[in-house]
């Protein structure tokens, strides 16, 4: 989806440790730095699966992205120009949005700050690198974006390029907040391995929140405007949200890295399962519906 050109930003949701722009405190390893490859590593991807496929790692933006920091993402327009600015204005939509949404739940959402690096960084999860992808740290509360990971996405594991696809990505590692506060992220870690395990429900289940945020994103409107950050979605947008999800599927993954699949070894579901799990989240809006730990194979 596109946002509308005069959304108001909020970059201090964000944090920006590109290059000089705040490289930020060395931190401790809170929970294992294992934790880092289990909650959204590459949306789920195994990095050891991608040996000899991808590029990643370079720490190189795309062109588009601009050189100014993130401090002058203000508008929606920009938002449609700059990939930067596209992850602030995404998370400034689920920051919105899941306050409300979970209310009724007697769910207190908090904030998470998203940051936005290159190269690596340091997290409360240990230390990571563009090679780990975007993810969630349960340890400091935070989503971290590398900018080259989303060309990744489209020119290496065959993604659509279209906007949605992008504001998936974010709003995938935001399902991994949603799970941190409902208390059932490390879940994950108690089973790691195989089609129906924990850690597939839990990447799943991530998934599933972010195609509830979808379904109300271009009707959530702007605290500063009162209109809706995002246009009206069409199908071609849900289309490009669904490529997303079926590009970071283990058994495509696998196929492309070792001309075979093992079922066995998943950590983050299928891409059938990936794309099932974001339609249900799109179409149902309802967070009960996205527990993928109550289905026998989910």
């Amino acid at each position: 989806m596109s946002f509308n050109d005069g959304a108001q930003l909020d970059p201090s949701q964000a944090e920006d440790r590109r290059g000089g722009m705040g490289t930020g405190k060395k931190v401790g390893i809170g929970l294992g730095g294992g934790l880092v490859l289990l909650i959204g590593a590459l949306l789920g991807i195994n990095p050891s699966l991608l040996e000899g496929l991808t590029g990643a790692g370079t720490g190189q933006e795309p062109a588009a992205t601009g050189t100014q920091g993130i401090a002058a993402c203000k508008t929606g327009a920009q938002a449609n120009e700059r990939l930067d600015c596209r992850i602030v204005g995404t998370a400034n939509s689920l920051n919105d949005f899941w306050p409300a949404y979970l209310k009724p739940y007697g769910v207190d959402y908090t904030v998470p700050t998203t940051v936005i690096f290159s190269n690596g960084t340091n997290t409360a999860c240990g230390p990571a690198t563009t090679d780990v992808g975007p993810f969630y740290c349960p340890g400091d509360g935070k989503a971290y974006f590398d900018p080259a990971f989303f060309q990744e996405l489209e020119t290496r594991f065959g993604s659509s390029g279209g906007p949605l696809a992008q504001e998936y990505v974010v709003a995938h590692e935001f399902g991994h907040h949603i799970q941190d506060l409902l208390g059932t992220i490390g879940r994950a870690q108690q089973d790691p391995q195989g089609a129906a395990s924990a850690s597939v429900r839990t990447e799943l289940q991530a998934d599933c929140y972010a195609g509830i945020w979808i379904r109300y994103a271009s009707s959530q409107p702007d605290p500063a405007t009162g209109q809706p950050f995002l246009e009206k979605i069409t199908q071609k947008d849900l289309n490009d949200a669904l490529s997303a999800a079926s590009s970071v599927g283990d058994d495509r993954i696998q196929q492309a890295a070792t001309g075979s699949t093992n079922p066995e070894t998943w950590t983050h579901g299928s891409s059938a399962q990936r794309q099932k799990w974001l339609y249900t989240g799109y179409q149902t809006a309802d967070l009960q519906s996205c527990d993928t730990f109550a289905v026998k194979t989910p």
